[in-house]
Parts: C-alpha cells; sequence; structure tokens
C-alpha cells in the first residue's frame, strides 16, 4: 500500500493546486488518521498564527502509542490549502519490548474544505525509535479531521483587502489635512 500512495501522491497534490481557496480556516480540529499498518485519532490545536500542537494516538498490530508534535504550516493559494513541518516525539507500549519511544519529524499537506467543516491531509512521518526491533520508520498517512473550532478569514488569505486598506488610510489622510485648494 506505501508504494501505491506514494505514486499517487504527486496528482494529488496536483489536484489540491488546482482547487479554489475557501475563506476559512480552522483553530481546532479532531478526526482519524490511516496509513498502512497502523490507525488512529488525530487533533491539531493552533497555538501561534502559523503554529499548530498535533496529538496522535495510534495502534498498530502490536504497539500503541501517543504522538505529540509541533508544526509551522505556509500557505498555498490562500488560508485552505497548507504545507506544512514539525517534529516531537511519541511514548507507548510495544507487546513484546515493553515501553517504547522516539522522536518524530512531519511533512504534509493539508486543504480545509470548502463549505464543508473538514480538513484533509496528507502526510510523511518518519520516526526514530527507541527500544524497538525498527530504529527507523517511514510511514505515510492520510488524515480527515472534523472542525471543531473554526477561524474567520478573508478570501485568499486577504490579498485583495490590501488594495481597500491602502484606499481607506489615503481618505483618512486626506479628510486630516482638512482638503480644498488651501487646507494643509
Amino acid at each position: 500500500m506505501p508504494h501505491s500512495f506514494l505514486r499517487r501522491l504527486p496528482v494529488l497534490a496536483a489536484l489540491l493546486l488546482t482547487l479554489p481557496a475557501a475563506a476559512q480556516k480552522y483553530r481546532t480540529a479532531l478526526g482519524v488518521r490511516l496509513g498502512s499498518g497502523n490507525y488512529g485519532l488525530t487533533a491539531q490545536q493552533k497555538i501561534f498564527e502559523k503554529t499548530t500542537l498535533e496529538g496522535i494516538a495510534l495502534l498498530r498490530s502490536r504497539e500503541v502509542t501517543g504522538t505529540v508534535l509541533i508544526e509551522r504550516h505556509f500557505p498555498i493559494l490562500g488560508p485552505s490549502l497548507n504545507y506544512y513541518f514539525g517534529a516531537g516525539a511519541h511514548a507507548g507500549r510495544h507487546k513484546d519490548f515493553g515501553a517504547v519511544g522516539g522522536f518524530d519529524a512531519m511533512v504534509g499537506a493539508e486543504w480545509k474544505l470548502p463549505i464543508l467543516p473538514f480538513v484533509v491531509a496528507a502526510d510523511f512521518k518518519p520516526s526514530f525509535e527507541l527500544n524497538n526491533d525498527e530504529w527507523l520508520r517511514f510511514p505515510t498517512a492520510v488524515s480527515v479531521r472534523y472542525v471543531l473550532i473554526k477561524e474567520k478569514t478573508s478570501f485568499m488569505g486577504g490579498i485583495f483587502e490590501r488594495d481597500k486598506d491602502k484606499k481607506r488610510d489615503k481618505k483618512k489622510e486626506k479628510s486630516r489635512s482638512g482638503g480644498g485648494l488651501f487646507g494643509n
């Protein structure tokens, strides 16, 4: 499954780049995460303007882990389509090895669906494992999150509103100067 997903990832990314951007983002979202050989829950919380904290609870055939990541988001075509990267750590329990843990990285893309309160994400989350038979893992996954708390933004990230702000500032400046032929 990972190979077929990786082959389809460029097509998915190209499709997402051609879709129009919606006029809102999210602050808090909760959903499911599906990958090859694992599944679980994911929650994202915006903590700064372009930064989220993500918690992931994963189940594998012989392992249960919890991961916390801090992620930095960068817009593509406005606030609805983002790519992001981040880092964090995980800890859990393996049936054969007992307590396990490690360090994680994350690279992905997400799309806040227009009109609907859902975020769809595809990511690559390599991890360095401690106390496990696999030292390195390179899983990919798809997440679908329901937006619990949305954040209102302007269309296309406000790129069209900058001109309005400049015009408004010029009008204020004219009214302060008194206008007219001899006004200061």
